[in-house]
């Protein structure tokens, strides 16, 4: 492992040294392929931070767990959703094989007794070239996160049990601390004094209740009653005040790890003339497309260091890819018109209009019920399809005529597809909400389509949107019978040409065994394109959660292609 240690004090003695950029945990690197983007695509960062892993699995809370309240300004309570120790050590042990890290690894843990940290501690000591032991988390359950770093004596105890029970471990233990306590300086001081090798602060503020600007509903999800951390600008000046406090209590010799509401090379100057050794971005990233995090966050770091350089004239270019909406506003809809499909399907349509193209998403909000993600099936007037598969589905299922539900988006890029002179549409399931935007683009592109649709049942002989796509091209429709995907087997025989595109939509599964039938037929990687429509928390890149290989379908779109995903997603085209 490399020493991180002699990094930080490097930074802090030295003036003149590079500006240390981080991750921060819970934000953007909480994927292993995440993770190894931001180490080999993202040079401008030196410490990775994962999420806060826990001895056992997390769930972590039902959506919403993310809101924006104003522009840059959220709330959170994900509730530490974590795969539990067993699985993220497996994960990081294979990212350590394969690959070979420029960046420092800091392992973020959680935990509600000593015992565990220790467990923690002991078990990622091999793969970690720092960890973190999260003592600040607002919204976790009782006796994690803030339970802990609250208590000056209670913080000072746990560092100093498990440092003496990890004496053998070779990874420098850092607290991450909350600020969210009279004198943040004294809890620094006592973990300090417990044995800590170094400090991360600040984690967010609060908890409060965080209510939507437009219908005054509270918004996050969770058994605290709604509330949740604070992240983004309105922190800022917390940090910067608590990163001074902690210096001014611990001395000069020891390694800080600064974070809160940073999104420019300005502020994170001033965070590093307050204290800081290295400085953390993790808000900021949902306020930037993850196209251009690469250069947004160096640019954060070249502004960065030409402030510490004294330069009259600095070039502020990190604010311009700062997005200046925001991006998560709820927009009140009325339900006009409810239709059941079948025994566990309903169309949904509101009033109102949404522009979406092929490859974008919205989310469904129903308060104090949750939210998730769903394509668009009509634009005009607005409608989707609801497939009845748990609790939040059940509600929407539930909708009558007249009753409210908000929507919020659009999420995701629009398809950028190569125009060919013939297509073929493949959809499975409520997947076929996607089929008629993107026959639409198609159809504008001067494409002849064949559509074929599986199903698992039909309404008086017709598939869902059957009228519809019917007059965008030759239209087949195969029912299941009581063998799913059974639609799958007319890509033995149907007439294929080597150089059209083939577009799939539906369950992973039903792409993956498609997409080898039509690799076997000729059609090459290149035109195969896959609707990837994975399971997002937030919808601007915050989360990690829609992460195909290394692109999030939020930013990117749920489109990818097949040679992409080959490369870079293997196991999600992959079947048994």
């Amino acid at each position: 492992m490399k020493d991180v240690m002699e990094l930080l004090v490097n930074r802090h003695l030295n003036p003149e040294a590079p500006v240390l950029l981080t991750t921060v945990s819970g934000v953007a690197s909480t994927k292993p392929r995440l993770i190894t983007y931001f180490d080999s695509k993202v040079s401008a960062i030196s410490i990775i931070t994962t999420k806060s892993f826990q001895v056992e699995v997390n769930p972590g809370n039902r959506e919403p767990v993310i809101c924006e309240t104003s522009v840059g300004n959220f709330g959170n309570s994900v509730g530490l959703r974590n795969p539990g120790m067993e699985q993220a050590l497996y994960e990081i042990g294979k990212l350590r094989k394969e690959h070979t890290f420029s960046s420092y690894l800091n392992v973020s843990l959680s935990a509600n007794s000593v015992e565990d940290f220790i467990t923690l501690v002991k078990a990622f000591d091999e793969v970690a070239d720092l960890v973190e032991l999260n003592f600040s988390c607002p919204h976790a359950s009782a006796g994690y996160g803030a339970s802990i770093g609250c208590d000056q004596n209670i913080a000072a105890e746990y560092v100093r049990l498990i440092k003496e029970a990890t004496k053998e471990c070779k990874a420098p233990l850092f607290v991450k601390l909350t600020p969210n306590v009279d004198d943040i300086g004294v809890i620094a001081k006592a973990v300090m004094d417990g044995g800590a090798d170094g400090l991360v602060a600040i984690n967010t503020v609060g908890p409060i209740v965080h209510k939507d600007p437009g219908s005054g509903f509270p918004i996050l999800q969770n058994r605290l009653g709604g509330k949740g951390g604070s992240s983004g600008h309105h922190i800022y000046e917390r940090a910067l005040s608590a990163i001074k406090e902690i210096r001014e209590a611990c001395g000069e010799a020891i390694p800080l790890i600064g974070m809160g509401g940073v999104s420019t090379g300005a502020e994170a100057a001033a965070l590093i003339a307050s204290g800081a050794d290295a400085v953390g971005i993790g808000s900021a990233l949902g306020t930037v497309d993850q196209k251009v995090w690469p250069e947004y966050l160096s640019s954060v770091k070249r502004e960065a260091e030409a402030i510490i350089r004294g330069e009259d004239s600095v070039k502020e270019q990190s604010t311009t890819y700062i997005i200046k909406h925001r991006q998560m506003a709820y927009e009140k809809h009325q339900v006009i018109k409810r239709e059941q499909y079948g025994k566990d399907t309903c169309i949904i349509t509101l009033d109102g209009t949404l522009d979406c193209k092929a490859g974008q998403f919205a989310f469904l909000w129903i308060p104090s019920i949750g939210e998730k993600p769903f394509s668009v099936a009509h634009n005009k007037p607005l409608t989707f399809i609801v497939k009845n598969r748990g609790p939040f589905s059940a509600d929407l299922c539930g909708l009558q005529v007249g009753d409210e539900v908000f929507v919020r988006g659009l999420y995701g890029a629009q398809l950028n597809n190569e125009i060919t002179k013939k297509a073929l549409l493949l959809g499975g399931g409520t997947g076929v909400a996607v089929l008629p935007s993107l026959a639409e683009q198609l159809r504008r592109q001067g494409t002849e389509m064949d559509i074929l649709v599986g199903t698992s049942e039909t309404v008086e002989g017709k598939a869902l949107l059957e009228e519809e796509l019917f007059t965008y091209g030759a239209f087949t429709c195969i029912a299941d019978e009581g063998r799913p995907g059974r639609v799958l087997d007319l890509l033995d025989s149907i007439s294929l040409d080597d150089d059209q595109a083939c577009y799939l939509v539906g369950p992973e599964v039903f792409m993956a065994i498609a997409c080898r039938k039509l690799l076997g037929r000729g059609i090459k990687e290149q035109n195969l394109y896959l609707s990837m429509e994975r399971t997002t928390l937030c919808g601007i890149g915050m989360c990690g959660e829609c992460a195909c290989g290394d692109r999030l379908t939020c930013r990117w779109g749920t489109f990818m292609q097949y040679d992409y995903l080959a490369k870079e997603a293997p196991e999600l085209i992959a079947y048994d």
